[in-house]
């Protein structure tokens, strides 16, 4: 019996979240007086995972999963667990892997929780707690199954040093091409990611017009940050679709989330309620948003955001 984890990653490198999914199970594994082993597709540095506890790492490298596909990464998922007989699996809860543990559970007969928030509770019966109602409440949910399958929900655990001497070893699973479609995504490289990044600016129809999203690129390159939107926005055409968060769009869970001209529909609070710090920016004193917001200024984004880059700008010059 073992503990498995697969630790995602992008054009080889690893996700923050793959660390903290690694940390996450290898406490699970502690509790259950087992083996930590990670399983990674087409990963540089596997290496880098014995840092957080994995004691083996199974790489796979295979040019057919160069592309993201679901039935594909969960067959792996899959043979992986069943050498390793692992009885527990745990994977963070990123867009992709909401496509793939469904597959996986269905493979492994398993229970699945996605959207847990803390290590196992109990371990007879093996009991987890999960955000629900919209990250509104939390349930604790018992998994009674043989196999179990556990989605770690971002920046919920974190990331913790837990350093093993493991070992890597090629693992050459079958990789099912029948009955598999794919498509060419084009992928913008050099820029921060909704799911990766830790601050994220996101702006609404405050802006007035997509011709004014220059400030807001610009104020996410001083801070490292990714972009997003509102979903008017995306529905507009000003932005693409794939920064649409919110309840309906792209969860959010950054450490810092700026929101620039957006009122704060219940559906974008949903999306957006994990991240830990909340700026808003609006000239609406009475916007839903700044009811959850830790800080607020009320204020034209037109003459706010430029003076804000200005003072970043200086501030990073002078340390």
């Amino acid at each position: 019996m073992s503990v498995l984890v697969f630790a995602d990653s992008t054009e080889g490198k690893f996700k923050k979240s793959a660390f903290e999914v690694v940390s996450y199970a290898k406490n699970v594994a502690d509790q259950l007086s087992t083996n930590l082993v990670a399983v990674t597709i087409n990963a540089d540095d596997s290496d880098a995972l014995f840092t957080y506890g994995a004691e083996k790492v199974l790489s796979v490298t295979n040019e057919a999963l160069q592309t993201f596909n679901a039935k594909q990464y969960a067959s792996v998922i899959q043979q992986a667990a069943a050498s390793t007989e692992a009885s527990v699996v745990v994977l963070d809860s990123s867009i992709d892997t909401l496509h793939t543990a469904p597959l996986l559970a269905v493979a492994l007969n398993a229970g699945y929780a996605s959207n847990v928030v803390a290590i196992p509770s109990s371990t007879e019966p093996f009991t987890v707690k999960r955000k629900a109602f919209s990250n509104k409440g939390f349930s604790h949910t018992v998994i009674s199954t043989d196999h179990k399958i556990i989605g770690v929900a971002k920046n919920s655990y974190g990331i913790h040093v837990n350093e093993v001497a493991g070992t890597t070893e090629d693992f050459n699973a079958t990789i099912a091409t029948s009955g598999v479609t794919s498509e060419k995504l084009e992928r913008v490289s050099g820029k921060v990611t909704i799911a990766d990044a830790e601050v994220v600016v996101s702006a609404g129809r405050g802006l007035k017009g997509p011709e004014n999203w220059g400030m807001i690129e610009d104020l996410a390159d001083v801070l490292g940050a990714a972009t997003a939107c509102s979903k008017p926005v995306s529905d507009l055409g000003w932005r693409p679709h794939g920064e649409h968060v919110g309840q309906t769009g792209k969860p959010v869970a950054s450490n810092l989330y700026i929101a620039i001209g957006i009122s704060g529909a219940i559906q974008h609070l949903a999306g957006i309620n994990a991240s830990k710090v909340k700026v808003v920016i609006n000239t609406d004193p009475e916007a839903p948003f700044f009811k959850a917001a830790d800080y607020g200024i009320v204020g034209d984004a037109f003459e706010v955001i430029p003076s804000l880059i200005e003072k970043l700008k200086a501030f990073k010059q002078a340390s």
